[in-house]
């Protein structure tokens, strides 16, 4: 017993970590002034050193429980935000745009009568009542000045102009498109919307193929989805001579059913045509779109009879060699009877006016 306890005294346990360290001052020295409590045998200085070291691994592991927990805590919000996120997938932010910083684009054929009828009316009333366009339009930067970005318009110039007469902000889609994606946005918003009249479609597509932003017919109708016969269509109309348009009180009239007759009626007469187009703008009052049609291609009027090409001569009235006066038939295919003074008595005017009456009346077709 006093062989080991003799080796225990002996034992140095000063360079214990933790030891040292807590009864050392400067350069490894302990103050002579300091209280040192050491432990009095080994095995006692073995288990201060095994607590220290047990404190410090039970604080480092509540530390990293925290850490943990928090880290959980913010991986449960990553995920509501990403759920949150995901219901936007696809969406685009929009903005309000001063309409004076947008200009129409060069591909619009939209006819200055579809900003003055009465549902542009009636869309301008919609758009004061909300204090703007609730449907955004699309644009694309076009470049810049010294106030800022420039944008032109890929669809919705009416709402642009509705924004624009009004004095209000545009929401609008700002996006970089190509010309040929404007294009193709362009012709397919119309076509789901308020969608251009059939010769300003076909004023729109002949102007893409004339600038050469499509290279033939088939390109075009691919890329904007139309039928390559109902293009052809548009383009018919599109090159109809400016006097034939003007026959009619508005060219947004014009029908898509209506371009092969005119373009037979062109092909077969191109003066007589025009001719009935120029005499149809001097009608007071002007003829529906419908009698208009009619009357460039020679079929059927208002009255349902047949229009007849205009004479070269007048028909003459006569009975043998005395004759009562002519007949005539004006460009737009309207039927004169001149008479010769004194051929008609006064007294007989009604009498003859109810002939004619009845006679235009048995020519007539039976209606069922």
């Amino acid at each position: 017993m006093t062989k080991f306890r003799d080796k225990a005294a002996r034992l140095d346990f000063s360079n214990l970590p933790g030891l040292a360290a807590a009864g050392a001052g400067e350069g490894g020295t302990v103050p002579p002034h300091a209280e040192i409590h050491r432990p009095k045998t080994a095995p006692g200085a073995m288990m201060a050193f095994a607590a220290d070291a047990r404190s410090e691994l039970l604080a480092e592991n509540q530390a990293l429980k925290a850490q943990a927990e928090e880290v959980e805590t913010l991986r449960g919000k990553v995920h509501e935000l990403a759920a949150d996120l995901s219901q936007w997938d696809g969406a685009k932010a929009t903005r309000q745009i001063d309409p004076k910083r947008i200009s129409r684009s060069r591909w619009a054929n939209r006819h200055e009568l579809s900003f003055a009828d009465a549902e542009f009316q009636q869309l301008k009333d919609e758009l004061a009542n909300a204090g703007g366009n609730v449907q955004p339009i699309k644009v694309r930067p076009v470049g810049r000045d010294e106030q800022g970005e420039l944008y032109e318009v890929v669809f919705g110039h009416r709402r642009h102009q509705g924004c624009l007469e009004l004095g209000l902000p545009v929401l609008a889609l700002v996006e970089n498109l190509s010309d040929q994606g404007l294009f193709v946005d362009m012709d397919r918003e119309n076509r789901a919307r308020k969608s251009l009249s059939p010769y300003e479609q076909g004023r729109m597509y002949q102007r893409a193929l004339d600038e050469g932003l499509f290279p033939s017919n088939r390109k075009l109708a691919d890329a904007v989805g139309v039928d390559l016969s109902a293009l052809g269509k548009s383009l018919s109309l599109a090159k109809l001579p400016h006097q034939v348009v003007a026959a009619f009180l508005s060219p947004l009239e014009i029908q898509f059913r209506w371009a092969k007759p005119l373009a037979d009626a062109l092909e077969a007469d191109p003066a007589g045509v025009i001719q009935r187009a120029d005499a149809i703008t001097k009608l007071e009052p002007r003829p529906s779109a419908k009698d208009v049609f009619l009357r460039l291609v020679g079929q059927q009027g208002e009255g349902g009879g047949t229009v007849p090409p205009p004479a070269a001569e007048p028909l003459l009235l006569q009975t043998g060699s005395r004759r009562w006066g002519s007949l005539s038939v004006a460009p737009d295919g309207a039927v004169s009877i001149k008479l010769k003074a004194g051929v008609l008595a006064v007294d007989r005017q009604k009498a003859l006016a109810k002939l004619l009456a009845d006679f235009l009346s048995d020519s007539q077709p039976t209606k069922r």
